[in-house]
């Protein structure tokens, strides 16, 4: 099955951008079908490709050069944003509306395994959960690290300690990936000067626009770990 879906994403490359997003999702949806079934990983694939479209969807309406999502399994998927946000308020945007879309969609699948008294509904609302609040760890390059950077990327110096604690706790590729990834932003943090001009311009948003973010920053933070601790104490106690 996997090999079929290699020869259907390399041979489909032509076909341009629609066809290396659907490729890499099948790619992933045969992989992840491999170890937790399809249909759960049809879910997966689903609220991650919902949380990508809300980065996509507030990247074209503030006018930014984007490409749709691309998949690697165990990795995610991203959206490849051709041009640099005009300033920190744009960026925060176009990061905050990806968890604000996912979380949304990981609420409706909550709901309803409510409703069918599904597991596995309950199962990728879990993993919706998860993922959404994984992102919102303020260290960049995750959403969460290029939200709270309206307050200054110094904020970033929160999200390590964070990060080194997940890798100390459950040890993954993905996480040192990350933390290698994540170095050079703590490095242009640790440079920070607020007073440079290039930063006063990129930074210097209305003190309003902070606060709003902030708030919307805690609050989703807040919401999906309520959720995330509500959902895995239920599918602990499922027999």
């Amino acid at each position: 099955m996997i090999k079929a879906v290699l020869l259907l994403l390399f041979g489909g490359l032509k076909f341009g951008k629609l066809a290396l997003t659907g490729g890499t999702m099948l790619l992933s949806l045969a992989i992840y079908a491999q170890v937790w079934g399809w249909r759960y990983a049809a879910g997966f694939i689903i609220l991650l490709f919902i949380h990508e479209m809300g980065h996509y969807i507030a990247a074209r309406q503030r006018g930014l050069n984007v490409g749709a999502p691309t998949f690697i399994p165990f990795v995610g998927a991203w959206i490849d944003l051709k041009e640099v946000p005009r300033d920190v308020e744009t960026e925060a945007h176009v990061a905050i509306s990806g968890p604000l879309l996912g979380s949304f969609a990981a609420f409706l699948v909550y709901f309803a395994a409510d409703y069918y008294d599904s597991k596995l509904l309950l199962a990728i609302a879990y993993a919706g959960f998860f993922l959404n609040l994984f992102n919102m760890l303020p260290i960049s390059p995750l959403d969460g690290g290029r939200v709270t950077a309206v307050l200054s990327p110094r904020i970033w110096f929160l999200g390590a300690p964070m990060l080194l604690a997940m890798i100390a706790w459950r040890p993954s590729p993905v996480l040192f990936m990350l933390a290698i990834i994540a170095a050079p932003q703590l490095l242009r943090a640790w440079r920070y000067d607020p007073d440079a001009a290039d930063n006063v311009a990129y930074y210097g948003i209305p003190a309003a626009k902070k606060l709003e973010y902030t708030v919307m920053y805690l609050g989703l933070t807040g919401a999906l770990a309520f959720m995330t601790f509500e959902v895995h104490g239920r599918l602990a106690g499922v027999g």
